[in-house]
């Protein structure tokens, strides 16, 4: 175990928090700061408009170089030399205007003209998560584009967006998990400012702004903090699937991603940060980066602001999200996959991969649903070994539950959502499932109204690398049965192709049309009795319960403070006739329909339920909603 001591760490200011590292504009002129342990001499060059300046960086502890330019001003770009040799961009860039290859610019943080004074954030336990992709959520792919969606989300019912990475990418098109420039909002979707004005608008509409980011790993493709800092910033001690490990033992090393969160927090007033794969996060240090990371942040905001944390974690590791003071990472919440897998397997029948590990029985259904996540310890054929630890009274809403996400649509070979593989009629059962649950909900962007775009891998590599991407990526799906023919995986849309990224980008005014208003109607609905009503606004562990019902159904009982309930039975396959009364978790004498999800309003076609006697007989797939009298 490494005991590491901190250094250079970012500071709080009469105007607070400010970044150590970087670019800063003072009154002086601007100060430049670096990590670049390996290097005997630094110099920043200075762009201008006829000719290169440059100046020496006076050398400090452990590695780092600094120093004031006083002729350099807001806007100018620079790059760093080593040892009289090549230049290269700032690793911790505020904006690259010419993209990850080119010069950095001078940003000043404190320039923007924040409204959002009165905001405090949304409770953990109120939070509706939209996620989206920036580039394809809109025509124009912008920040300044999305603005104008803010108000359609807000009526939704959704409490905050979650933005997939935006830190700068090779080319134009990207997820965002190739990012270099942790630092610096893709100047594809509009830049710092672009930013701004987004987090801006979505506090004035009353929505929290949570953004993906990426400590596990860095993009291939303009990757110059790896020449920066010598290879100092990673480790051979173990990799990643995606790229060089990052080495939490340094201290600067943890600086430069703490002050990373710290950053976008401050900076760009983000209400929350998504971890992608805590679990590729490997740090035998103490305290453990996410640990330290978590307490900083918190450290950092006024007690009544309310700043999430949310990890990325396949382990079922009950640790993250335990507080610190019980020997936990203490984070806020976790991406709970178990739901999504057992419910695919249940009504899409996925069976190949991960999907072995799920029976997808209504009782696998229940139990995960009851726990928050499946497994608990048991063996995983897919890991060769024993996954997940005991949910035991962990709350409901540190549990991020959803029916799709930007992985289980984008990471299928042709990028078809879960309302392609399924009939409607099972996907709004689905639907009123994971927003009845006391867990917190995930919405992938469209999935509000079935959309009918895929969402597709893509990517804008140089050439060479372009290549390898689009022959690794049609190589992923060699192992499964539909892709054995070459031909057939060949077939597979080619993520460098402009093609695959335009069809990935929504068409929201189908969402005006059958059977897409239908499915909007209802995620309205839904959403705003789950805001409203005391049943499903009580999330704690003891107030609901779980029960299978046959072969494809499952009853959920949500329990108001005052003892009224409501029952939520959601049947996935064929007509159900089930006697409610035999389970004291289900009884249902006396109760009144609150919703019926194949209703036509909805969308659907099939007669209400009826519920005689404590038998409840359903015609077919559908959720229906009874509250007690």
């Amino acid at each position: 175990m490494t005991v590491l001591r901190r250094i250079g760490a970012g500071r709080m200011t009469a105007n607070g928090w400010q970044l150590s590292i970087g670019a800063r504009p003072t009154p002086e002129g601007v100060h430049f700061r670096v990590w670049a342990p390996s290097s005997q001499q630094v110099e920043v060059v200075v762009y201008g408009p006829d000719a290169e300046m440059v100046h020496p960086l006076k050398p400090e502890r452990e590695g780092y170089f600094s120093g004031v330019v006083e002729e350099a001003r807001e806007g100018v770009r620079y790059k760093y030399r080593l040892d009289r040799g090549d230049a290269f961009p700032d690793p911790a860039s505020r904006f690259q205007p010419e993209g990850v290859h080119g010069p950095s610019q001078v940003v000043d943080p404190t320039a923007f003209q924040w409204s959002d004074a009165a905001w405090k954030g949304v409770p953990l336990e109120d939070l509706v998560i939209y996620e989206l992709h920036v580039g394809t959520v809109t025509e124009q792919g912008t920040f300044d584009a999305l603005i104008e969606r803010l108000d359609s989300l807000r009526e939704l019912g959704v409490t905050a967006i979650e933005l997939m990475p935006v830190a700068d990418f090779s080319g134009g098109r990207n997820w965002g998990y190739d990012g270099v420039d942790l630092y610096a909002p893709s100047r594809a979707y509009g830049g710092p400012e672009g930013l701004r004005r987004l987090v801006d608008a979505a506090h004035a509409a009353n929505l929290a702004v949570i953004l993906d980011v990426v400590y596990n790993h860095l993009g291939p493709e303009g990757n110059y903090v790896h020449a920066v800092t010598g290879g100092q910033l990673f480790t051979d001690r173990h990799c990643t699937p995606w790229g060089d490990a990052v080495d939490y033992t340094r201290r600067p090393v943890r600086e430069f991603v703490i002050e990373n969160a710290l950053h976008w927090v401050h900076e760009y007033h983000v209400d929350g940060l998504r971890m992608d794969a805590t679990h590729a996060i490997l740090d035998p240090s103490e305290p453990n980066v996410l640990q330290e990371l978590a307490a900083r942040v918190r450290a950092s905001v006024p007690q009544d602001r309310h700043t999430v944390l949310i990890a990325e974690d396949e382990r079922n590791e009950r640790r993250l999200i335990t507080p610190a003071k019980a020997g936990g990472m203490g984070l806020d919440g976790v991406w709970a996959d178990d739901f999504h897998h057992q419910l695919r397997r249940l009504i899409a029948g996925d069976d190949e991969g991960y999907y072995r590990d799920y029976t997808g029985t209504s009782g696998a259904l229940a139990t995960t649903l009851r726990d928050g996540w499946f497994y608990q310890g048991q063996h995983s054929a897919n890991r060769a070994g024993p996954r997940g630890t005991p949910t035991g009274d962990l709350p409901p809403p540190s549990f991020v539950h959803c029916i799709q996400n930007h992985d289980q649509v984008g990471n299928r070979a042709l990028g078809d959502r879960l309302n392609h593989n399924v009939e409607l009629a099972v996907f709004r059962t689905a639907s009123a499932l994971l927003l009845v649950s006391p867990y917190t909900p995930l919405l992938w962007m469209g999935q509000e109204w079935a959309a009918s775009s895929p969402f597709l891998y893509f990517t804008d590599h140089p050439e060479d690398l372009g290549k390898r991407v689009t022959e690794g990526r049609r190589s992923e799906f060699r192992g499964f049965s539909a892709f054995q023919d070459p031909d057939t995986r060949d077939r597979i849309p080619d993520p460098q192709s402009p093609e695959t990224f335009l069809r990935s980008k929504l068409c929201w005014e189908e969402r005006l049309e059958p059977p897409h208003a239908g499915v909007l109607r209802l995620y309205r609905e839904l959403l705003a009795l789950r805001s409203k009503d005391p049943a499903l606004s009580n999330r704690d562990r003891k107030s609901f319960a779980a029960v299978p019902l046959g072969d494809g159904a499952i009853a959920l009982r949500r329990d108001a403070p005052d003892g009224n309930t409501l029952l939520l039975v959601a049947n996935f396959k064929g007509s159900l006739s089930a006697d409610l009364s035999r389970h004291p978790d289900t009884t249902a004498d006396d109760r009144t329909v609150v919703l019926w999800s194949e209703a036509p309003q909805f969308g659907g076609a099939s007669p209400e339920p009826v519920l005689s006697q404590g038998v409840l007989e359903m015609p077919g797939a559908g959720a229906v909603l009874l509250r007690s009298a």
